[in-house]
């Protein structure tokens, strides 16, 4: 069977502002390599979430690399994406693991994809006007915001736990990306909490007992989701924490394919309808087995932009490794042993990171904040998702990030359309 991918140039080479697309790759052993760098990429990130949440790592990682070729082959291998793990589910997770366990929080992973894939359905036959419609740059921005700075507590827990642990391992995340170009410097997290770890190790704060007793190739645990009828009430109550996730996810998975389309080509444009879908049903796989759910990376977006290579075959090779280290309960048993106080120095930079990734989609897409709806629904939405209010009705308990979504969208479309009103009055 022929392969889908036709060889650059001599295989060896990219010439000077030459581009590897799609559907090209490179000689098998520099592609591998590529693929490599890859998982390098992702790994920083997508071992964080499990840690963060309680989630078996290995699991988390097998299903990244399932979720990843089942985007490649609903693309149709023309858009090239590593699903790794997002971080928007951290704060509904947690939240619904510490309430009424992890089986409820799979649930909710599950009801985020199913939701994502029938978004992604809907793109596929109508494109993506009404998305932009319904959350232009400012709606979009304070969302994103909001989910990163909601965790700011979750970071302060860690970092007291250990405080010059976390402190060294912060200091070595900034001095990274300070002093490292190029690929080095986008894996200043990864790097971070490297230091952050042998500093722990130094300081006799990292348990090893569980290593040893850990299988180097094994099937990782599954948890299947929690059966919504057996409790109704408490099931179908974490849904409105995990639902405004998808919106997170849509912005995620549409900038991804803007910024794989402006490097190769226009074309790529006119899957993300597939893209959705896939990550929907990668989302969905993941949560029914155990998993994080997903969403494209990126710190793989900028190993690409880095190296002018988007192949797919690169991709493949990335998938593949990441469920061959999820296939090792070894690996998963040593990334537990990060110790509190790395956590929290990473995640008091990563948890502002995430919120600043919304505060840039302002400025990329110049919100101008002279304007009092602009204002409003920036302000509200961020208030709302940093001091977590909640409201409960009746079983449904709804947090800060779901109010906060829904008073972005609302406040937004509200003011928009009372303006519209005035002006024809």
């Amino acid at each position: 069977m022929a392969l889908p991918w036709t060889l650059h140039g001599d295989g060896k080479t990219v010439e000077a502002q030459a581009v590897v697309s799609p559907g090209e790759r490179l000689n098998w052993p520099l592609t591998i390599g590529i693929g490599s760098q890859h998982v390098v990429a992702m790994f920083g990130a997508t071992f964080l979430v499990p840690l963060l949440t309680g989630f078996p790592p290995s699991t988390t990682l097998l299903f990244s690399g399932i979720g990843t070729l089942l985007f490649l082959l609903i693309t149709g291998n023309k858009l090239p994406s590593y699903l790794g793990s997002s971080f928007a589910f951290i704060a509904p997770i947690t939240a619904a693991t510490a309430s009424v366990g992890m089986g409820s929080a799979l649930f909710g992973i599950m009801a985020v994809g199913v939701l994502l894939a029938l978004v992604g359905i809907i793109v596929q036959l109508t494109g993506t006007g009404w998305i932009d419609r319904l959350m232009p740059p400012i709606v979009s921005g304070a969302i994103v915001a909001l989910i990163g700075f909601n965790l700011a507590p979750v970071a302060k827990a860690n970092f007291d736990k250990a405080p010059l642990t976390a402190l060294i391992t912060l200091v070595a995340v900034i001095l990274c990306t300070v002093l490292f170009r190029g690929i080095l410097g986008r894996l200043s997290i990864f790097l971070g909490v490297l230091v952050g770890y042998v500093a722990a190790i130094f300081f006799g704060e990292v348990d090893f007992s569980r290593v040893a007793d850990a299988a180097w190739i094994g099937l990782p645990p599954f948890t299947a989701p929690a059966n919504p009828f057996e409790n109704p009430a408490a099931v179908f109550g974490v849904l409105p924490a995990f639902l405004p996730v998808v919106l997170v996810l849509i912005a995620e998975n549409v900038g991804h394919i803007k910024g794989v389309a402006q490097m190769t080509d226009a074309k790529v444009n006119r899957l993300t309808g597939r893209a959705l879908l896939a990550d929907g049903l990668a989302t969905m796989l993941a949560g029914f087995g155990g998993g994080s759910g997903t969403t494209t990376y990126g710190e793989n977006i900028g190993v690409m932009a880095a190296t002018r290579i988007y192949s797919t075959a690169a991709y493949w090779v990335a998938g593949i490794v990441a469920i061959l280290l999820g296939l090792s309960p070894k690996v998963g048993a040593i990334i537990f042993t990060i110790p509190d106080g790395v956590l929290g120095g990473v995640t008091t930079a990563l948890y502002g990171l995430i919120g600043v990734i919304g505060v840039k989609i302002w400025f990329d897409n110049k919100v101008d904040f002279s304007k009092p709806v602009n204002q409003f629904t920036a302000a509200t939405a961020l208030i709302i998702g940093i001091a977590d209010f909640t409201i409960n009705a009746g079983t449904l308990s709804f947090n800060g990030i779901a109010l906060g979504t829904v008073a972005a969208i609302v406040i937004y479309h509200l003011m928009t359309w009372l303006g519209r009103v005035r002006k024809t009055a």
